[in-house]
């Protein structure tokens, strides 16, 4: 894996406003991500995109134990969960990719 797992999600981590086994959960899915681009080996943006907003709806779907816990995926959460997404495309030679496409299926 081209992905430095020290990198991911730092400022959620350092954040006690998020509950760290939460944001293991969003790590895992982010984990799936690189996995999945290592398997399909998407050959432009638009394939990248593709796996990205599958797991962006992965996340989506996490908001709800958030709120059980008195947290949220708010403001600080979106850019550092958009920001890890681009530096995961970057690992992988998607030097290129938009922060906003990575997350488009967003619904937080």
């Amino acid at each position: 894996m081209n992905v430095d797992e020290k990198a991911l999600l730092k400022g959620m981590y350092n954040d006690g406003y998020f509950p760290n086994n939460l944001v293991d959960k969003i790590k895992d899915v982010i984990l799936w991500t690189c996995s999945e681009i290592e398997k399909k080996k998407p050959q432009n943006l638009e394939e990248l995109y593709v796996i990205t907003c599958a797991a962006t709806e992965m996340i989506n779907e996490l908001q709800d134990v958030f709120e059980e816990n008195d947290s949220e995926i708010e403001t600080v959460a979106r850019d550092d969960i958009a920001v890890t997404f681009g530096y995961v495309a970057t690992c992988f030679g998607f030097k290129d990719a938009d922060l906003e496409d990575l997350v488009a299926t967003r619904d937080w």
